[in-house]
This record gives C-alpha cells, sequence and structure tokens, in this order.
C-alpha cells in the first residue's frame, strides 16, 4: 500500500448505513472547528497502524478492524458539535443552508448576501466566527466536497463534474482542485480507489 492515503474517503458502503447517519457522514461539516477529545489521537494512530500494518491478519479480520476503528472516529467527529448548547448566528445558518442549496449554481458571496439580504461582510464576519473561515472558503469547501464524492463514487468525467459543481470547464476545474488540494482530479480518483500506476 502507497502511503497516500491522507485524505481518501471510503468506499461506499463501507460504514453501514446506520452508523454513517449518525456520525452525519453523509453530509458536509459545516462547524469546521477544532475537535478536542483524548480519544481521537489514539483512535486515529490505531486506525492508521491497522492501514499500513495488516499483521498478516486475513483480509476479512483487517476489514472489520478499520471498520469499527473508523466508526467510532466518525461517530465522535460527526457529533462534537453537540457538547454546544449555544444558539447558531442566523446568518451563518441561512448562508449555510443557501450555500447546500445553491453551490451548483454560484460561487459568488455576494451574490448569496443579495439572496438573503446580509452585507458580504455580515456573511463574512458570521462564517469566520462559527468556522474560523470566511465565506468564500465555505463555499470553496463545500463545491470541493462534491467533487471528491462524484470523483470517488462515480465514473463521471472532469467536464461532466465541472458542469455539476457550477464550474465553466474542465481547466477551470481542474485548476481548482489542485489549488484546495495539492493534486489533479484524476490523480485524487486513482489514489482514492487504490490504483497505482506504476508512478
Amino acid at each position: 500500500m502507497d502511503n497516500g492515503t491522507q485524505g481518501a474517503l471510503p468506499d461506499p458502503g463501507f460504514l453501514d448505513d446506520a452508523t454513517a447517519s449518525a456520525a452525519l457522514a453523509d453530509r458536509p461539516d459545516w462547524s469546521l472547528a477544532p475537535v478536542r477529545s483524548s480519544a481521537l489521537l489514539p483512535l486515529t494512530e490505531m486506525l492508521a497502524d491497522e492501514y499500513h500494518n495488516p499483521s498478516g491478519l486475513p483480509a476479512a479480520i483487517h476489514i472489520a478492524i478499520m471498520r469499527h476503528v473508523l466508526s467510532i472516529l466518525l461517530l465522535r467527529i460527526g457529533n462534537h458539535a453537540h457538547r454546544s448548547s449555544e444558539p447558531a448566528d442566523p446568518a451563518f445558518e441561512a448562508f449555510r443552508r443557501a450555500v447546500e442549496d445553491g453551490f451548483t449554481g454560484t460561487h459568488r458571496v455576494e451574490d448569496y448576501a443579495h439572496q438573503l439580504g446580509y452585507s458580504v461582510r455580515t456573511l463574512t464576519r458570521a462564517s469566520r466566527v462559527a468556522t474560523g473561515h470566511g465565506a468564500k472558503r465555505l463555499i470553496q469547501e463545500r463545491v470541493l466536497l462534491e467533487a471528491k464524492r462524484l470523483l470517488v463514487h462515480t465514473e463521471l468525467t472532469s467536464t461532466a463534474i465541472a458542469g455539476h459543481i457550477g464550474m465553466t470547464d474542465p481547466t477551470t476545474f481542474g485548476k481548482f482542485f489542485r489549488r484546495q488540494t495539492g493534486e489533479t482530479p484524476a490523480s485524487f480518483r486513482d489514489r482514492s480507489r487504490g490504483v497505482h500506476n506504476g508512478g
């Protein structure tokens, strides 16, 4: 196995539907706040160790261990926000919902501000308070998440994916993806699926 596995997504069905739903793994994490839990580091180390050093276990046992550790890790991360009872900022919540509904049509903060009746500055400030990042970053991360999902879980071409996420052409998409991840869409797809090209 290569060690370019960081950021790879599990294959469809790797987690059972109930766990994926409980871990909120089927939707973007808009909190983006650091998750502080003493349990996360050993879980992460255990998962990485199991991935890189299966220790000669039968494949079915190796996969089951990884599935269970990953399930625990995602359940903790996906539900870390439940510890806070503070009400969400209405401007941020409105922006978050608008981006979820409209990211395939526009990537401009100005468009969402006009749609919601807020200023760009208000949305940027609300986003920064809620997540530590500006409004533009939230849009980009939602677009990137969708691109990654389509690359891993479909056979769509870069041209088709570009159109789906609201970009004009595959060149624009390729530049965006490389700027955000440091790799091309094709190399990300191959790496995530465990494809080796002899490089």
